[in-house]
């Protein structure tokens, strides 16, 4: 999917109208087992902004071949979350993942979909992308406001060689409440101190500086409008503005790309099996190639469903995601799930989510 710089909203108008488009499928089989009937163009989801440009892709597929339609609506994980309790929604959708308690205090169920990078970039003329070299530490003291200026000597030290322009820097953070904020706050949190006792990490924090834009392409448009801003966003939103990265330190003391290689390095590591809940993040990973702010996207269903044939179709869509929908997650830039995840999360499906006779409604394929 490509996005022309000149044309900076298209990524998102494009992602809207194939969901749009997606959402107006014909209506749905008889569900034998329930005895209802799920009307197949009115399977809805809310929720992160991450996975959205994927989730749109998988729906217009999934359309065309089963003729199934879906209706997402990308309004930042926290959204989401609200949308999935209030049972507004089939499914909520998270980059936030909820805790073991927190999830069974709501009677809901949490599985991984994808993996990616959350991408910090910046509009400074003259620099091409990944030539500014930042640390956690450092850019928690941008964003806590402490270093204002490109010139200033700790980024200097950082980028020997390299001509900084003599702007005042402008943060761009989240205005809503967001899985992406959450993970970029959880690694300031983690690689600098001060940022941790005074901000913390968080889907919704009280920024000590900057402005705010709704949604990862929010974020995307007061950067590219705004000279001398940082701000972060998914790398998706990234590569298809033609956005300028920086290079970040990692765990190893390198300085890394972001690329569907460093993500897929960073999630190399991670033992799902030994994740109450399916909670893991995968915030400053070892590795040299491992990109430092790489996570997971999460659904939220209901683990007790009131409505059989809606809960099999929307577990119907992530099995074809899963079984089919790698290639589409790869060209966008997300990282699939390992086999041996996909087959954990189907025989969770089999044990965690029921119909209101309490019987499973989903059985995995022997």
């Amino acid at each position: 999917m490509k996005t022309s710089f000149l044309n900076p909203m298209r990524a998102t108008l494009v992602a809207a109208m194939a969901l749009l488009i997606a959402s107006c499928g014909p209506q749905a089989k008889k569900d034998e087992a329930s005895g209802g009937t799920a009307a197949a163009g009115a399977l809805s989801g809310a929720g992160a902004t991450f996975p959205a440009p994927l989730y749109a892709k998988w729906a217009e597929s999934y359309k065309a071949e089963t003729g199934v339609g879906l209706n997402y609506q990308a309004i930042g994980s926290g959204g989401g979350i609200k949308q999935i309790k209030a049972n507004t929604v089939d499914f909520g959708a998270s980059d936030k993942p909820l805790k073991a308690d927190e999830l069974a205090a709501a009677d809901l169920y949490q599985f991984p979909t994808v993996m990616g990078g959350v991408v910090p970039v910046v509009n400074i003329p003259g620099i091409s992308p990944g030539q500014i070299r930042l640390s956690g530490e450092l850019l928690g003291a941008i964003f806590l406001g402490e270093v204002t200026k490109w010139t200033d000597p700790r980024i200097a030290a950082l980028n020997p060689g390299v001509k900084l322009p003599a702007l005042p820097i402008t943060v761009v953070h989240r205005s809503d409440g967001s899985g992406t904020s959450f993970l970029f706050t959880s690694y300031l949190a983690a690689k600098n101190p001060a940022w941790g006792s005074k901000v913390g990490a968080s889907d919704a924090v009280s920024w000590p500086t900057g402005i705010g834009g709704k949604g990862n392409d929010g974020v995307s448009a007061f950067v590219r409008q705004t000279k001398g801003s940082i701000g972060y966003v998914e790398y998706a939103y990234a590569k298809q503005n033609q956005m300028s990265h920086v290079l970040l330190q990692n765990k190893a003391g390198g300085f890394v790309a972001p690329s569907a290689e460093s993500f897929g390095a960073a999630a190399a590591g991670a033992d799902w099996t030994a994740a109450p809940g399916n909670y893991l993040l995968l915030i400053d990973q070892a590795g040299e190639k491992s990109w430092p702010i790489t996570g997971a996207t999460f659904i939220l269903l209901h683990k007790k469903q009131a409505n059989a044939a809606k809960a099999k179709a929307a577990l119907g869509f992530f099995d074809w995601a899963m079984g089919k929908g790698d290639a589409e997650a790869v060209a966008l830039d997300y990282v699939p799930l390992p086999a041996e995840v996909k087959a954990l999360v189907r025989k969770q499906w089999a044990e965690a989510i029921t119909g209101p006779d309490g019987k499973p409604l989903y059985t995995p394929a022997p």
